[in-house]
């Protein structure tokens, strides 16, 4: 999820831990627990872009992360803050540790989890930024800041934001079920043959669903919204797999069509070679659009090395996209 998000759940789950004894100091060092899991964002200023992809939410996010680190960060700061409690600062830690990555789960990207573990945990309900899940958060939080440690409302008005958040969460489980069904029965009645159905939500809602259709041949994505009263209809984007053949047994290509969980296409414009990671979708939803989310030239250094370089998407594309995601919202 988005940094501030991340931040909210942190200083909520600081306050829960500590707050009756510390009062905002809690969700200040709640937010900072939070926040330490994704500065595993640095080391895109370290290494090749292959490398960050299988790094990002890898450790830092993973249960061990918080069992090894809490402690540690629980005996620093109970060294020189006046509460010397080290189980307390423990607690705060562990539990700002391990909320973020749990969050992050439900994620398209997902974490891993079990690091070492090769295994992401990626339940794919819900998109890095949704204001349905922050903001109500946010109100719950500043009501919680605005009482004193020991009020009754100030405990009542957190665990309200942690209850409605975690409420809404599974909220966007029960509706990825529902949608799943939806694309799985428009592929019935259409005598698709297929051999896998990824499904996620749209940028900043739970009310459109996209779907990646996994044929023989080609991909077809599909959009379905709550709101829809025609059929679902998919559109065809073809593989090109065969493109890379040359290249396709090399180390980091294999380790970006493992990255990629296999829904990868390649692309050519201006004759150079792109590899698309589907799982995101596209930045706009027009029939024709080839501009991926997350779109990497491949090209060969002078040391004959492959590289992936992530092309740039800029506000104009973003707020092109959010125009055409709020008419597609409110149904076809």
């Amino acid at each position: 999820m988005d940094s501030l998000t991340q931040i909210v759940l942190g200083a909520a789950v600081g306050e829960a831990v500590l707050g009756k004894k510390i009062g905002n100091k809690a969700m200040l060092y709640g937010a900072i627990a939070g926040t330490i899991p994704d500065l595993d964002v640095l080391a895109s200023n370290f290494t090749d872009t292959v490398t960050v992809l299988e790094m990002h939410r890898g450790f830092t996010h993973s249960i061990l992360f918080s069992i090894i680190f809490a402690p540690i960060f629980g005996w620093l700061v109970s060294k020189y803050q006046s509460y010397k409690d080290f189980k307390g600062w423990t607690l705060l830690f562990f539990w700002g540790f391990l909320t973020h990555p749990l969050l992050d789960a439900f994620t398209t990207w997902g974490t891993q989890l079990f690091w070492p573990l090769d295994y992401r945990v990626a339940f794919k309900s819900i998109f890095v930024i949704d204001p349905l899940y922050t903001l109500p958060f946010i109100v719950f939080l500043l009501l919680t800041m605005c009482k004193k440690r020991t009020s009754k409302k100030r405990s009542f008005y957190n665990k309200m934001g942690l209850i409605l958040s975690t409420s809404y969460l599974m909220l966007t489980l029960i509706l990825k079920w529902v949608t799943y069904t939806k694309f799985e029965n428009a592929l019935k009645e259409q005598h698709i043959a297929y051999s896998e159905i990824d499904t996620r939500p749209s940028p900043m809602n739970t009310v459109l669903w996209n779907a990646n259709v996994n044929t023989k041949d080609s991909f077809l994505l599909g959009t379905y919204s709550l709101f829809d009263s025609q059929p679902i209809t998919f559109e065809s984007r073809p593989k090109n797999h065969e493109l890379i053949d040359t290249i396709k047994e090399n180390d980091k290509m294999q380790r970006m069509i493992h990255i990629s969980k296999g829904w990868y296409s390649i692309s050519v414009r201006e004759n150079e070679l792109f590899f698309n990671d589907l799982r995101f979708g596209l930045m706009s939803l027009d029939s024709e659009a080839e501009d991926f989310v997350f779109q990497y030239k491949i090209q060969i250094n002078n040391n004959g090395l492959l590289q992936f370089s992530e092309t740039k998407k800029g506000r104009d594309d973003a707020q092109k996209l959010m125009k055409e995601l709020w008419t597609r919202i409110k149904g076809n």
